[in-house]
């Protein structure tokens, strides 16, 4: 079964379409990354107008290189930006309502657990997971594929946002994940103290929040003493690598312990930060070949990952109707079909 599915949650648009929620046949994405720079951050208006002006060319390019049959529409219908969710969530009810083909509203999150079903074919649940991108900070039990339990998340800011701001404050621009770990490639990580937040009630919960406000504080420190030549004051790689190691040490460290805790002995990175390879490696060193990466280009937002769980959600029974909303927040926990 052909699913095409569409990918419009923040400011990435993407059309793809995969084969049994395995098989990759087609999967466009278009960034929007150069639009939103100059604000040093989303801008949600401008995202939904890009989105409008790129889904349609997205999806006729996407289905050019497919052959055979669309056998249902998928489309992220929660969390996200409303509006953002709204361009692809009424685009893809256009297109099912024409073709006469069922619709599968996704939840963004299990969208990127799904990723990793095209990375490893064989991969099943049950696992454990931790999705971790620029808005969501999350370590969840795949008990089955429509089937997960929330064990712990953020309290505060994402681990993606944290690299985002931290980037900022070090005039870094956006996006800054990829920025920052460059800068810090060549840095101490030892030379400067960050803290790692414990949550005693909540073993596996994090918050960056502190982290960021330490660096604010040095850098502001660093400009009261020496004005404009504050940079040339700092080692600047050292405080980016410093900065990294405590976010993925903390992911690391809560990751690793839910493992142990719950006995996972199979256990998924999926999301944005995904891509940072500092985690990744810390990960590997770790739980060496108990731990699943999707390859960089699946782990950001794409629609492929989307149509992989739609697959799962479909022999789940899950069918919207055209009435179908989106929404900005919601649990990955429950049905989108149900809300």
């Amino acid at each position: 079964m052909n699913i095409l599915a569409f990918e419009t949650s923040c400011d990435e648009t993407s059309v793809a379409v995969v084969r049994g929620g395995r098989v990759l046949l087609a999967n466009e994405v278009l960034s929007q990354n150069d639009l939103h720079a100059l604000y040093g951050g989303v801008v949600p208006e401008i995202a939904s107008r890009s989105h409008l002006e790129a889904i349609a060319p997205l999806t006729a390019k996407a289905l050019s290189a497919v052959s055979g049959e669309i056998g249902a529409v998928a489309v992220t219908a929660a969390p996200g930006l409303i509006g953002a969710l709204l361009v692809g969530l009424n685009y893809a009810k256009g297109y099912a309502m024409a073709k006469n083909l069922p619709l599968i509203p996704v939840h963004h999150i299990r969208g990127h657990i799904a990723a990793a079903y095209l990375a490893e074919p064989e991969l099943a649940p049950p696992f454990l997971a931790a999705v971790v991108s620029g808005g969501n900070t999350q370590f969840i039990e795949v008990l089955d594929y429509t089937a997960m339990r929330v064990i712990g998340g953020t309290r505060d800011d994402a681990a993606g946002e944290a690299f985002d701001k931290g980037a900022r404050l070090l005039g870094l621009g956006y996006p800054g994940g990829a920025a920052l770990s460059k800068l810090a490639g060549p840095g101490d990580d030892a030379k400067y103290r960050f803290p790692r937040a414990e949550i005693r009630d909540a073993p596996f919960d994090t918050s960056f929040s502190g982290v960021k406000t330490v660096l604010r504080n040095l850098i502001h420190h660093a400009k009261q003493l020496y004005g404009d030549d504050w940079a040339e004051m700092l080692d600047l790689p050292s405080v980016a690598a410093s900065y990294q190691r405590a976010i993925v040490e903390t992911l690391a460290d809560k990751l690793c312990a839910a493992a142990e805790a719950l006995r996972y002995d199979t256990v998924v990175l999926a999301g944005g930060v995904a891509a940072n390879q500092k985690l990744c490696g810390e990960l590997r060193a770790r739980l060496g070949d108990r731990i699943h990466i999707p390859p960089v280009y699946l782990c950001g937002d794409n629609a492929a990952m989307i149509a992989a769980q739609a697959y799962y959600e479909f022999i789940g029974g899950a069918r919207a109707p055209l009435s179908q909303n989106a929404y900005a927040t919601f649990g990955v926990e429950k049905a989108l079909c149900q809300a």
